[in-house]
């Protein structure tokens, strides 16, 4: 029925550093920084600390759609967090993150600096700044907040559950991915469903929901994540495919998921963004270019 070794739980459990599959140099139960290390500050009033996983493209994508409406307010600096290499236990990092997690963002636009941390909450903080992406009546509004509370409540289904233990686990655990599975495919009806009458997941208007869910779930909707696109049948979901693509076609978007990205083709690759002209002159293949 399963491969996975006969466990009994102790009756305290305690740490062991070598039990942690792929992640294990990386993962440890307790918090705060492990080494002192100031984050660097460039020229722009946003600055960005991140990678491009999923929750990462949220935040640079929304802020590239913010600056393709002309708010030139979002102007941002991206910087690199490394989190193999645990850039994300830094002195620095925890300051603005104690959950040592990217994206961090801070704002100095004002008299003193705000920092933000989880992605849905940076959103949440500049949609509200800028005044866009998020529906000013109130039940367009409700909806959209309702479907970025769903995707941060969700996706560690995903993640953290369905992607660990099929992708990342030492072992494979028949139970583990039965139970994530289903769980992963439900959610995928769940957003069928709702983008079969609806354009977006608000409504008729793309908004921050549609920010936050697509970097998890369009990806995994085409095959891009955890290599699960056939064990899935990704390709069931109609609806979810229409959205993705929609989605995908945005040059905000194009350009967001570039930016922090570490693997892929190098041409699409800007390890770090300080200037718009970045896309075009800094992106890998340019500055390392293969030989």
């Amino acid at each position: 029925m399963t491969d996975a070794p006969a466990y009994v739980p102790p009756k305290v459990w305690t740490w062991n550093k070598e039990n942690g599959g792929q992640f294990a140099s990386i993962n440890r139960p307790i918090a705060g920084p492990t080494h002192d290390k100031e984050l660097p500050v460039g020229k722009h009033p946003l600055q960005l600390y991140s990678l491009a996983t999923p929750n990462g493209v949220k935040v640079t994508v929304m802020l590239e759609e913010l600056l393709a409406l002309g708010h030139k307010g979002a102007e941002y600096d991206a910087w690199l967090i490394k989190i193999g290499n645990g850039d994300q236990f830094g002195s620095g990092f925890v300051d603005i993150n104690p959950n040592s997690k990217i994206p961090a963002l801070m704002d100095r636009s004002g008299p003193e600096p705000i920092r933000v941390f989880e992605s849905g909450s940076i959103l949440f903080y500049l949609a509200e700044k800028f005044g866009a992406f998020l529906p000013k009546d109130v039940k367009t509004r409700t909806e959209a907040m309702s479907w970025l509370f769903w995707q941060m409540g969700s996706a560690p289904y995903l993640g953290g559950g369905f992607g660990h233990f099929y992708a990342y686990a030492p072992f494979k655990i028949e139970y583990a991915i039965d139970r994530f599975a289903m769980e992963v495919k439900r959610q995928l009806d769940v957003l069928d469903r709702r983008l079969a009458d609806n354009e977006y997941l608000a409504g008729k208007d793309y908004t921050i929901a549609d920010i936050a869910v697509w970097p998890w779930y369009g990806a995994l909707a085409k095959g891009l994540v955890y290599g699960a696109g056939e064990f899935l049948s990704v390709q069931d979901y109609k609806n979810v495919q229409r959205w993705t693509d929609q989605i995908a076609q945005r040059p905000a978007v194009k350009r967001g998921r570039m930016v922090n990205r570490v693997s892929g083709d190098p041409a699409s690759q800007l390890h770090e963004r300080h200037d718009a002209g970045d896309f075009e002159t800094k992106t890998q293949d340019k500055v390392a270019p293969a030989t």
